[in-house]
């Protein structure tokens, strides 16, 4: 990897990290609904998740997309679908910080399931794929450079999604009815719905 593209690549991974998209909306809604600490495991799972990504990208996954674009295309939508029930989901849950019976029903993301949902998310594609695309060189080492630009992401994505996360618990103190947090959750699912537009554009 040519070291003078490191500046370019941390700027990217920071920039692309923290700007909002499907992670950071649903880390927000965590963060407001469940608290900080029991949100940690989704941050952990984005944090490590998207990395592993970026590695099985750059050995050889994005390739494979070049010779099968449909390929792309359908877990494109089906990722869409995804993010489009996970958006229903939010919009329809019953506020857990507020309605007891809601624990039963509405709980955070687990690091697996975080982690798990990068393979589905549109975002996370679009940032892979760049960043392999734009900061790897022919003829390189693919294990190197993958390992880099996915150490890059990984210091990048920890602070950007536990700031995201930290917004929302900080708006819990004016969630505190169910009818106020019940808004916040229809804020936060369409805001997710919105997400999708770039992407699939």
């Amino acid at each position: 990897m040519n070291l003078d593209l490191l500046p370019a690549l941390a700027l990217f991974a920071v920039s692309s990290s923290i700007t909002p998209g499907p992670n950071n909306v649903m880390v927000t809604a965590s963060g407001a609904n469940f608290g900080f600490a029991r949100t940690l495991p989704h941050i952990l799972g984005i944090a490590i998740g998207f990395p592993v990504m970026v590695i099985a990208v750059g050995l050889g996954l994005g390739q494979v997309f070049v010779q099968f674009p449909l390929l792309h295309t359908v877990m494109k939508w089906v990722g869409a679908g995804y993010l489009l029930w996970l958006a229903w989901k939010l919009a329809t849950a019953r506020p857990a910080a507020i309605d007891d019976a809601a624990p039963a029903q509405a709980r955070p993301m687990t690091l697996l399931q975080a982690a798990a949902f990068q393979w589905v998310n549109p975002k996370a594609w679009i940032m892979a794929v760049g960043a392999m695309s734009t900061f790897t060189t022919v003829g390189g080492d693919p294990v190197v450079e993958a390992s880099i630009v996915a150490g890059m992401f990984a210091a990048a994505c920890l602070p950007s999604v536990a700031l995201w996360a930290g917004f929302g618990v900080a708006l819990r103190r004016w969630l505190s009815s169910a009818k106020a947090l019940r808004r916040f959750n229809l804020s936060m699912a369409a805001l997710l719905v919105v997400s999708l537009i770039p992407t699939l554009a």
